[in-house]
């Protein structure tokens, strides 16, 4: 069975992103450093990334408008919107649970929960999520879009790894 993981950046506070939806505060404490290390890491090891359409509107018109840049990934989007999809881009409407079980039943690489808190919050309230690789970007934002907003009960997991790096601190969780 394929590995379902978040791999997500959070606020010292816990926010993915300001009220507004900006990332602009993804970063180490020192600009110009690699910031990607454990990205790099982790992609080897994913051949599928899910996100919604908020994400996927972000990354395709301000963070990366001249190419898609997961190309080399089965990308799937979900939305409410009925859009054509294009080489690896698939656009789905429907249950983002039940698609991501099904995705997992399937041969293939781990699947990459990449935001945003829409798609993420289902997914964690179901206990769908396997690993948790949360990397805490050195801010306090005070207020933002929370990565574990609402949630109704608690779900422990096991600490398996973390690295610091540039003011960054990555935390790899798997559930119990």
């Amino acid at each position: 069975m394929r590995n379902v993981a978040l791999f997500i950046a959070m606020s010292l506070d816990g926010y993915i992103a300001k009220k507004d939806g900006s990332v602009d505060w993804l970063q180490g404490q020192e600009t110009g450093q690699n910031d990607m290390v454990s990205y790099q890491k982790f992609i080897q090891d994913i051949d599928t990334v899910i996100m919604g359409w908020n994400t996927y509107h972000q990354i395709a018109t301000e963070l990366s408008s001249d190419h898609w840049f997961y190309e080399h990934l089965d990308s799937y989007i979900f939305t409410h919107r009925k859009l054509a999809g294009k080489e690896n881009i698939h656009f789905i409407q429907g249950d983002i649970c039940e698609s991501i079980l099904h995705m997992k039943r399937q041969e293939g690489k781990g699947i990459w929960i990449c935001g945003g808190a829409d798609i993420i919050q289902p997914l964690i309230e179901r206990d769908i999520i396997d690993t948790y690789h949360i990397s805490v970007i050195p801010i306090i934002l005070g207020n933002g879009i929370s990565l574990f907003q609402g949630r109704k009960a608690s779900l422990k997991l096991k600490l398996m790894a973390s690295e610091s790096y540039n003011g960054i601190t990555d935390l790899i969780y798997k559930r119990r």
